[in-house]
């Protein structure tokens, strides 16, 4: 199994700037959270789809990489998303997602977007493709 490069999660990057905060990574699972604020909202008023969608890749994306065998790297390949209920500013989303199928070149994972009262509010399925890891330096 890989594991994420030291300080990788700290650097700047999009979950940074939408805020989401890691809970619990590893291979079979992981936990990110962030609460929804106005720069997370479309026109509406509402979360943007957009950021359910972020957050589920960020959440496979990590997982994958830690269940991805030494030497290969995994990238978001395709994702998509079904938005289940509205979220307004104030709210805390809570992100969980597992591995579907872990194979040879691609993964699959499901996430799961729910609120603080349990509610599904978006559930995600993200595939990934495992590639060789590129030695530093290297495009």
């Amino acid at each position: 199994m890989s594991t994420l490069g030291d300080g990788l999660l700290e650097k700047p990057g999009l979950d940074k700037t939408l805020s989401f905060e890691y809970l619990e990574l590893g291979p079979e699972l992981v936990l990110m959270t962030f609460t929804v604020e106005k720069k997370h909202l479309q026109p509406f008023g509402y979360l943007h789809g957009g950021v359910n969608v972020s957050l589920a890749e960020s959440v496979a994306s990590i997982g994958a990489n830690l269940a991805a065998p030494e030497g290969l790297v995994a990238f978001g390949q395709e994702i998509n998303a079904n938005h289940l209920r509205p979220v307004s500013a104030g709210a805390r989303l809570l992100a969980s997602g597992r591995p579907l199928h872990l194979g040879r070149s691609t993964q699959v994972w499901r996430v799961e977007i729910r609120n603080d009262a349990g509610d599904l509010v978006c559930v995600s399925r993200c595939t990934l493709a495992l590639l060789d890891r590129k030695p530093a330096g290297h495009s």
